[in-house]
């Protein structure tokens, strides 16, 4: 009865998250264009089937990925084994990444800009490489007790450095790639992992030390893949590649494809898809908690029965997504275009930026998690509320690039180098949270919508390329939430100061 009551609270706290992008949507088309969307039903239907999911992997969260996650890193802590934890951090992160179909479907984008010249399966497998290092490198700063500011000034500067000699074709793509290794399943293990491990070590804070795997496992990537892309473009050749391979948009694929003409049977083949991607990352939280620690996994039943909620409800999620917000999405985007006032794209991309955001289920974990951590000194919902914000601002000076036909290189330098500045004048206790809140954005609400934004601007604005131009948005909105959390926290410790001497 306890469990039923909560997990009403969670649906009631969900549909309350969903909120925002109804009041937009509904805004644009009934004031703004002045017209009744098709298929209203429909689309009623898959945001009530949004809400339902994002309840069941909120629920499953609790149940099964944080507990173990937590208990991973306690029992790791008390072996004491520097070069295990390593290897568990190596093979997590690499399992996590490597079968992650938003991963797939850049790099077959990749292939598909570069003409063959990028190899997409060494590109996903380089992606993947580069994430596991990192989560082994980020557990190595946490038991040495490391700030995280520094790897984040030197990690980029890098990438601003390797920005400007990218070729353009690879840029926003490389961006792209850095913020898919981040997804709706990943994001909170790996969170758990480091808070974990930091409650776990003498002399390590929650806030300070537990945080910032996510952030690297963005950062690296966008390295590689940009070094990569220099590379092949200086010595490699073109080649042949299947038309069919480019990212489908996803406002475009049907929510539920039939298999052998049966809906039902579509809806289990489905499931077991997304069940195949989150597989490896179960084998290795299995092989690692027997084999290795030899324990069994305390309340297994609760565990899996947890794992089986976040499969089911990320499912339902995205069935809800795709039948009631990426049709609307894709349409909106070219009756705004028709409408030919630049005020109204600019308007609605900050509004979705913000409305997709605060819908965010990563989001809204992370920010549980931050606000247990800080204790006290941290409110989950501010930190939501800003980083909404961040993304924001950033998806509409994304827009603003599309619709000018700028260059990305400048935007994102620039962005990246208020970044570097910002990491150095924030208080440190910040610093790891807001990289990885950065991170946390693109999951897979605002990775999905923000495409199909970029894709339907770029395929109705005349002089645009749309496997140039129509990428790179996810990399704005990577960038700008790192800033609001940054300078909303130097402010805070400015005024305090203040107070301070005043008093």
């Amino acid at each position: 009865m306890n469990q039923l009551r909560e997990f009403l609270g969670i649906l009631k706290h969900s549909f309350r998250n969903l909120l925002p992008i109804i009041v937009v949507v509904a805004f644009f088309q009934f004031v703004i264009m002045r017209q009744v969307p098709d298929d209203l039903l429909p689309i009623t239907f898959g945001l009530l089937v949004v809400v339902v999911g994002v309840a069941l992997f909120l629920q499953g969260l609790e149940m099964g990925i944080f507990p173990i996650g937590k208990n991973l890193s306690n029992d790791f802590a008390k072996k004491g084994s520097l070069s295990l934890l390593m290897i568990f951090g190596f093979c997590l992160g690499f399992s996590a990444v490597v079968a992650e179909p938003a991963l797939i479907a850049v790099a077959s984008q990749a292939e598909q800009i570069s003409e063959g010249r990028i190899h997409g399966l060494t590109l996903r497998l380089l992606v993947a490489v580069s994430v596991g290092l990192v989560v082994a490198l980020g557990v190595v700063r946490i038991i040495l007790g490391h700030s995280l500011h520094w790897y984040m000034i030197i990690g980029y500067i890098v990438v601003v450095t390797v920005t400007f000699f990218a070729p353009e074709e690879i840029v926003g793509l490389a961006y792209d790639s850095g913020g898919v290794t981040t997804n709706i399943v990943t994001v909170p293990l790996i969170a758990a992992l480091g808070i974990g491990l930091a409650v776990s070590l003498r002399g390590r804070n929650a806030l300070t030390h537990g945080f910032g795997l996510v952030g690297l496992a963005v950062m690296v990537p966008m390295i590689l893949v940009q070094l990569y892309g220099i590379l092949v473009y200086s010595f490699g050749e073109p080649g042949t590649v299947d038309a069919g391979a480019a990212m489908l948009d996803p406002a475009i694929e049907e929510a539920v494809s039939p298999t052998a003409g049966s809906i039902l049977l579509g809806m289990v083949t489905d499931l077991l898809v997304m069940f195949r991607d989150v597989l490896p990352i179960i084998a290795v939280v299995l092989f690692f908690q027997y084999l290795v620690i030899r324990k069994p996994i305390a309340h297994i039943h609760k565990v899996m029965g947890g794992f089986v909620l976040v499969i089911v409800g990320l499912y339902a999620f995205v069935v809800g997504l795709k039948l009631g917000l990426f049709p609307i999405g894709q349409s909106m985007a070219a009756q705004l275009i028709g409408l030919d006032k630049v005020f109204f794209i600019y308007l609605f991309a900050f509004c979705i930026g913000f409305a997709t955001t605060m819908a965010e289920p990563a989001l809204i974990a992370i920010g549980m998690k931050a606000e247990e951590a800080g204790k006290g000194r941290l409110n989950g919902n501010l930190i939501r509320l800003l980083v909404a914000l961040g993304v924001a601002i950033g998806i509409t000076i994304g827009v603003h690039r599309i619709i000018t036909g700028d260059s990305i290189h400048y935007y994102i330098m620039g962005g990246y180098t208020l970044v570097i500045l910002l990491t150095w004048l924030a208080p440190k206790y910040i610093v790891a949270l807001a990289y990885d809140l950065g991170g946390v954005t693109t999951s897979e609400v605002t990775v999905p919508l923000v495409t199909a934004l970029g894709i339907g601007l770029a395929t109705h604005i005349e002089g645009r390329n749309v496997l140039i131009d129509g990428f790179g948005l996810i990399a704005f909105a990577s960038i700008f939430p790192i800033v609001t959390v940054m300078l909303y926290a130097i402010f805070v410790e400015l005024v305090a100061r203040t107070r301070g001497v005043q008093t």
